[in-house]
């Protein structure tokens, strides 16, 4: 198995004043060629650091590629650390990016200074894969085994996202061309309403029977639920994908309707879909949410052939105005209860004239709550041609991961309603 490391230079990275999405789509582009990212790492601007990291790396693995610190300006230093490290005696032009600088720089009504030529200088031991977006190119190093124990290959490509992605097609089809690959397969699993820590005892039987190749990951997300991951590193794709289904199979009579899909999605997807293919239709009333389950519905392509709209009741005179909420109900029960949230579903849905709806009425905190009803209780309401059922969840979170809760809560109860509604 061909193994990798992603680095990123650059102090700017290091403070928080840049986002680093480059390694991601490295890692992804790597992992789709069968090419596994072992570790994932950042540095400073420092000469010594770039090169004791970069060689810590490359003893251990077969591919080290390294974005950023490649710009015109003095302090960046990477292309020096680079050609110190490679054993470079100097700098040789090259011809091919000098020509797509000028065409760069002419095309902005600029002249080309000995700034930019710069960039067009290589150290001479490097071949070079031109960057046709920007300035600078990507610079590919080769090491033989006595160099790092092992033949390696150093990728170093400029740190600007939009030329980093416009220059791996060629940095991925140049690691394929000089290394014998193998397949990587990974397949998910989709669960809601367990957390993390339950599910991983629930399955805990199963985890443990897995083939020792199979490597499982919990990967939890607030909107999305648990994510399980099954990954085999190697042999043929065709078979690695029968094996895993047949393992997955296994936990249907374990985890039942907590699993929403056998493929990697959300929740917001999956309703759609399930609408989409009936031609039901699907409204909601929302209070705590504040819009977030209409907002996540209409994210997928295509909502508006089952979404109607939505009433964000935040006052308890909307929910009696607008939805129809007997004031007695809130005046007895209050607003944040079964009965509340059971007369918002109703009433939505027959505004709207919706197959289904979901309603949401809660304490997103961090004040507002009390002994009876604390701070992050959510009363769910979905309404069908079935009827109306209403479910409470209490979560402890700050506000924003609360709302967050509340809102996916309630889409999966509403997807666990639509799925009912289709089996009978």
């Amino acid at each position: 198995m061909v193994q990798a490391s992603i680095c990123t230079i650059g102090d700017e990275i290091l403070i928080g004043q840049i986002v680093d999405t480059n390694s991601s789509h490295i890692a992804s582009a790597l992992e789709s060629i069968g090419v596994k990212v072992s570790r994932m790492i950042s540095f400073g601007d420092d000469r010594s650091e770039i090169i004791s990291s970069l060689t810590a790396e490359l003893q251990r693995n077969s591919i080290v590629i390294v974005t950023g610190g490649l710009g015109p300006t003095k302090d960046d230093i990477t292309k020096a650390a680079l050609a110190e490290l490679s054993g470079s005696s100097g700098y040789v032009e090259n011809s091919g990016q000098l020509e797509i600088i000028r065409k760069i720089l002419h095309s902005r009504g600029l002249d080309i200074l000995d700034t930019n030529k710069a960039q067009a200088m290589v150290p001479d031991r490097c071949e070079v894969i031109l960057n046709r977006l920007g300035t600078a190119p990507v610079m590919v190093f080769r090491f033989d085994k006595e160099r790092f124990g092992h033949e390696c290959t150093l990728y170093s490509l400029p740190g600007v996202p939009f030329e980093a992605s416009g220059a791996l097609p060629d940095v991925i089809d140049d690691i394929r061309h000089h290394n014998s690959l193998s397949d990587i397969y990974h397949k998910s699993m989709m669960v809601y309403g367990i957390a993390e820590s339950a599910l991983a005892k629930r399955i805990e039987a199963w985890e443990d029977s897995l083939p020792s190749e199979m490597h499982l990951a919990y990967l939890p997300d607030p909107l999305t639920g648990v994510r399980l991951r099954l990954s085999v590193y190697g042999g043929e794709k065709s078979d690695e994908e029968t094996r895993i289904r047949k393992e997955f199979d296994k936990l249907y009579p374990i985890l039942g309707d907590a699993i929403y899909a056998d493929y990697d999605t959300t929740l917001p997807e999956v309703i759609g879909d399930m609408l989409r293919n009936t031609g039901f239709t699907v409204s909601a009333a929302e209070s705590c949410t504040g819009g977030t389950i209409s907002q996540l519905l209409t994210s997928v392509p295509g909502a508006s052939e089952y979404y109607l709209g939505s009433v964000t009741s935040y006052a308890n005179s909307v929910k009696e105005n607008v939805l129809g909420v007997n004031p007695d109900t809130i005046q007895k029960y209050g607003a944040v209860s079964s009965e509340c949230v059971a007369e918002m579903a109703e009433g939505v849905r027959k505004i709207t004239g919706s197959t289904f709806s979901v309603a949401t009425s809660g304490i997103a905190g961090p004040g507002g709550g009390s002994e009876e009803k604390p701070v992050g209780l959510v009363w769910v309401g979905i309404s069908s041609p079935q009827g109306t059922r209403t479910v409470s969840f209490r979560y402890s979170n700050d506000r924003k991961r609360n709302i967050e809760r509340f809102a996916s809560s309630a889409l999966n109860e509403l997807r666990k309603e639509i799925q009912k509604f289709i089996n009978n």
